[in-house]
């Protein structure tokens, strides 16, 4: 059993006291200031201090080569001492590097330079405790392993040039997790991870793309997402020459204002770009709010162009090197045998009424009545209940709600669209207000008119309720939250209820 003098003469011992500061030095650092960066870096640099004063005190210096030891125990213990020691200072210094070193506020790429330092820190300590604790000389030994270097660089130089373009590419950061990006050979695809060997890209057909770094450094590549999220698209699309440019213009600004898929900011532009005796060509300009949503935005905007331009009078004209038949004569549209209403060429128009028989659109279409409204003009306001379905012939409107004083824009009415079938058929009242954006006509289906039609085409109570409840749903998710109202959200719901109401 050990007596107390031989216990105060191990407390005395100097490597017995430099075992429990490096122990005491490791638990507090390394396992309960883990998690706290700052602290962790304190209670680093305050027991390197105290380790260096101790070793200093007992006339151990860790920089210096060993003097002669008689023994060989003593050798050890003092080199261990000195290894402890250069591992301590190493983590006392890239402690400071963690904390201190920041790029730019940038995370990943201030943790990878943290990383690079760091390794040429445990190198560099490394090498020290070669020279100093085993006295070998340093010189030698990296000449000695320069050729195993060149050898193994050799051996791994694709691999090797794909991580140091990899570090590059991480610290020029030409791009970031999330970008869309579109390479010179045709590869496009959304950035998901980039590592130190290769940088994942998700195609538009959802399939896996892995391009090594070195061939990515190299290639000439277009980040759609910088310098902002938002991109840019451009139509072309070309009219024959029946009515004046500036007409065509103001048609085609029409189209952009009463988009849902583009941003109003930057303001849309449509300007004409060419102009000769078959055709007018304009070129539509406009941002989404990312390079995902460029497909839905040029299908909408085409589906508007036609709506538009089919208002207007508009003819669509051949592209300038199509070969077939000539472009229609300027105003010589196909005529039909019998002349056509204006509201029977809106009901056909519409894909609601394409079950009609020629005679039932025509019934219909006596019933319909036109309505004008100047722009800035509230056409109804939020929670009206209409009892008549109104059909846009021209124009353009928006629907905005308004709940505890902030207004939201659920949608904007161009010609085909039509509003007023909540009331209509289920009582129920407008969910926003509809103000006029341009000068817009409207045609009006009463109640009375619709009554007749719609218990001899039941079809169309399905397809109403259908609609209106794909219609409640987009507005509740723009909304993100429903208005409160019990109201049925359901196609099979809507129709039933439809039904009930016209007695079907």
């Amino acid at each position: 059993m050990l007596s107390a003098d031989d216990i105060l003469g191990m407390a005395g011992d100097t490597f017995v006291q430099t075992g429990v500061l490096a122990v005491i030095g490791a638990v507090v650092t390394r396992v309960v200031l883990r998690h706290h960066p700052t602290r962790r870096l304190i209670g680093q640099l305050a027991f390197f201090a105290a380790l260096t004063a101790l070793l200093l005190y007992h006339g151990i210096v860790p920089y210096q080569p060993d003097p002669a030891i008689a023994s060989n125990l003593q050798r050890f213990f003092v080199g261990l001492a000195k290894v402890v020691w250069w591992i301590n200072a190493a983590w006392s210094i890239i402690g400071i590097v963690r904390v201190f070193l920041i790029l730019e506020h940038q995370p990943r790429e201030g943790r990878l330079l943290q990383d690079l330092v760091g390794g040429v820190v445990y190198v560099s300590a490394f090498l020290s405790v070669v020279a100093y604790v085993f006295d070998a000389p340093v010189g030698t030994l990296i000449a000695t392993s320069g050729v195993f270097a060149i050898i193994l660089g050799l051996a791994l130089q694709s691999t090797l040039n794909d991580v140091f373009s990899g570090i590059a590419l991480n610290l020029s950061r030409p791009y970031s997790i999330g970008d869309w990006l579109v390479l010179g050979n045709g590869i496009e695809g959304r950035v998901v991870e980039t590592n130190w060997r290769a940088t994942h890209l998700l195609s538009g057909t959802n399939d896996l793309v892995i391009v090594p770094n070195a061939d990515l450094a190299k290639a000439r590549l277009s980040n759609l997402s910088s310098p902002e999220r938002s991109h840019g698209v451009t139509l072309t699309v070309r009219f024959q020459p029946t009515t004046a440019p500036a007409a065509m213009v103001e048609v085609m600004r029409s189209v952009l204002l009463s988009s849902n898929s583009i941003l109003s900011i930057p303001e849309p532009t449509a300007v004409v770009t060419a102009l000769d005796a078959n055709a007018v060509a304009l070129d539509l300009s406009f941002r989404v709010a990312e390079i995902a949503a460029t497909a839905q935005a040029k299908s909408e905007i085409f589906d508007l162009i036609y709506r538009q331009a089919k208002a207007a009078g508009l003819v669509l004209s051949l592209p300038p090197n199509a070969l077939g038949a000539a472009p229609v004569a300027a105003g010589a549209e196909d005529v039909p045998v019998h002349h056509r209403s204006t509201p029977q060429r809106l009901l056909d128009a519409i894909t609601l009424f394409d079950s009609l028989t020629e005679d039932e659109k025509e019934a219909l279409a006596s019933t319909m009545t036109r309505r004008t409204f100047r722009s800035g003009e509230t056409m109804v306001e939020q929670g009206t209940v209409l009892t008549s379905l109104m059909i846009v012939r021209n124009g353009v409107a928006t629907v905005t709600r308004l709940e505890h004083g902030n207004g939201t824009e659920l949608r904007r009415l161009a010609p085909g669209d039509f509003f007023g079938e909540r009331g209509l058929l289920t009582g129920e009242g407008e969910p926003g207000t509809i103000q006029a954006l341009t000068l817009v006509v409207v045609y009006e289906i009463t109640q009375e008119g619709l009554a007749p039609l719609l218990r001899d085409r039941p079809a169309i109570a399905e397809e109403l309720g259908s609609l209106l409840a794909r219609r409640t749903a987009r507005d509740r998710y723009r909304l993100e939250q429903g208005d409160g109202s019990p109201a049925i959200t359901s196609a099979p719901g809507l129709a039933a209820r439809i039904r009930r109401l016209f007695d079907l």
